[in-house]
């Protein structure tokens, strides 16, 4: 009695076939993309660790465990902190280092709040288990404030607003001195000054 004989399946063409889906689902996969926010690291600079800064010219941002914003002595909503950061920069209430006003602030000249745009710090305290949502959303506001600011100044010196500035001057690969020059005035002005440490009184 003659056997017969199984058939051979011809597997040549299946890498061909698994190659083709592995390139398929590469191309078509979307990949999820890690969430940040656009700064640039300022240089080094020497600073002295006996510099005593005033409490009023401090505004401390605290974000607790349960991501609520503990500022100023009270909790709020994330939506009040811009205003609050604006207040608080922009009042104007005493000298720079120099012993000058600030002229173009626009603030209530309250003498329990910052002295000068100069001197006014904001300082950024998140618990160990804070959601960076969160953070990420405090440093948005917080930034946001510095952008109202600058914008508002521009508009008053130059009849143009900050962003349409930074916008000009990279169109001109940072070649514009005319521009940079404003830039540097307005970022003079109204100085970055965030901190994630603590601030020592």
């Amino acid at each position: 009695m003659s056997r017969k004989k199984t058939p051979e399946i011809n597997a040549g063409s299946m890498a061909d076939i698994a190659f083709l889906l592995l390139i398929f689902f590469l191309v078509t996969t979307t990949m999820d993309t890690d969430s940040g926010i656009i700064r640039k690291i300022p240089k080094k600079e020497k600073i002295a660790d006996n510099i005593l800064i005033k409490e009023k010219n401090i505004l401390e941002v605290n974000i607790n465990l349960k991501n609520e914003l503990f500022v100023d002595g009270e909790f709020i909503i994330l939506n009040d902190l811009k205003k609050i950061a604006i207040d608080f920069i922009d009042n104007g209430g005493g000298l720079d280092k120099n012993k000058q006003p600030c002229n173009w602030c626009k603030g209530k000249e309250l003498k329990s709040s910052s002295d000068h745009p100069s001197k006014a710090f904001i300082s950024i305290k998140a618990d160990r288990n804070t959601n960076y949502e969160t953070y990420i959303s405090v440093l948005d506001n917080l930034s946001s404030a510095y952008t109202h600011l600058r914008n508002k100044l521009s508009v008053d010196l130059y009849n143009q607003n900050y962003v349409n500035l930074l916008d000009e001057f990279k169109k001109s690969n940072n070649k514009n001195k005319q521009i940079e020059a404003k830039i540097k005035l307005i970022r003079k002005k109204y100085p970055l000054l965030l901190s994630d440490s603590e601030i020592k009184n």
